[in-house]
């Protein structure tokens, strides 16, 4: 098998008439569910565990262990075993390196430069720091089993020499008015995919391409769509639709497997932030009447943005004034059944508080 060489894009003899009703089915979808994110006053605090489920499934992808559940007790200061922290660490940098490129593009447009930052930062201090973050590879490297030789590869990507030839024609297509946006969204990751940049960390730069670019092209009032949950249920079809692409140029079978992604991940979405939504609504009702406080939207939003969380830390990012009133209003939540305790108040250690319900909704798990 010899290296991959990618094609020109956008790619040749593509039928477009094959793909209008996928097209128009993925738009409307998206539109309906950017409809909802547009009429959230706050995302990034209400989302914000959104945020992370999608760091912890495209993480799962690449083989990481850590559940969103373990992600969120870590950063409330649980011990964790240290093969557990570094899955969990990787999972950190993916979300960190969202947060960053989100708010590059207010000033710039997607480019290598900034795919390289993100790079850079989603490998730090994890697995794959000594494999050349933030840098484009300078050596043949091979998708196949694990301990295979490159003679049993299932695909070899381009050779390290035209590698940045082919980044740079990426770059190019970036820019390119395409006649639709999610078609050319499809094809900007298969094409990253299979250029496989890096040393490490490709599937997940690839997969953070897909809101930052939908948001670049404003498709998206926020880079806040995340595909990661549908690609990690499809796991092998998503890998197959890749591989047709390099075995016989099946970009069409590639387009619509992306196109249907978008079509289920959105409605799986905009179920999520309605029912979000909804909790937020119906516990700014209870805690107003629970607590008589004019500070009872600051603890909700602080329990949103952060629902596993030392009471010290409570403190901190809810913005009440004195510790006596924070105290006395978390009290009340908490003896409401709306936070339970993961861990009970020790001497000078804080509790551990969670926020059951908002964690079951966005895993998508059922309340019994």
């Amino acid at each position: 098998m010899n290296p991959y060489i990618p094609e020109s894009l956008p790619p040749e003899d593509l039928d477009y008439s094959n793909l209008i009703t996928f097209v128009g089915q993925a738009n409307a979808a998206l539109a309906r569910y950017d409809g909802l994110l547009q009429g959230i006053i706050n995302p990034e605090v209400l989302l914000s565990p959104l945020t992370t489920q999608e760091a912890v499934l495209s993480s799962k992808i690449e083989g990481t262990q850590a559940t969103l559940d373990e992600v969120l007790e870590h950063e409330a200061g649980q011990k964790m075993s240290p093969k557990k922290t570094d899955d969990i660490r990787e999972i950190v940098n993916y979300r960190a390196a969202l947060y960053m490129a989100s708010e590059a593009l207010s000033t710039r447009p997607l480019s290598l430069s900034l795919i390289k930052a993100m790079h850079a930062l989603l490998m730090d201090g994890v697995r794959g720091e000594d494999k050349m973050p933030g840098k484009f590879r300078n050596d043949q490297v091979f998708i196949g089993r694990p301990g295979s030789k490159i003679e049993q590869a299932t695909f070899i990507p381009p050779a390290p020499l035209p590698l940045i030839d082919h980044m740079e024609a990426l770059e190019h297509y970036l820019s390119f008015e395409e006649k639709d946006a999610l078609l050319q969204t499809a094809i900007i990751h298969a094409q990253f995919e299979m250029i496989h940049p890096f040393k490490d960390g490709n599937g997940r730069i690839g997969r953070l391409l897909i809101p930052l670019f939908l948001y670049q092209k404003r498709i998206l009032s926020r880079p806040m769509f995340y595909l990661s949950g549908y690609l990690e249920s499809h796991r092998e079809e998503y890998y197959e639709r890749l591989g047709a692409i390099s075995g016989e140029r099946d970009w069409e079978g590639w387009i619509v497997f992306f196109l249907n992604s978008i079509i289920e991940q959105a409605g799986i979405n905009s179920n999520k932030v309605k029912g979000i939504l909804a909790l937020y609504d119906r516990l700014k009702s209870e805690i107003v009447g629970i607590t008589h406080s004019q500070f009872a939207i600051n603890a909700l939003d602080a329990i949103f943005s952060k629902p596993i969380f030392k009471t010290t830390d409570f403190f901190v990012r809810s913005g009440i004034p004195t510790r006596p009133t924070a105290s006395s209003i978390l009290r009340q939540i908490q003896n409401a059944g709306i936070l339970v305790p993961l861990e009970e108040a020790s001497g000078r250690r804080p509790a551990t508080l969670c926020f059951h319900e908002l964690i079951n909704l966005t895993e998508g798990r059922k309340v019994v």
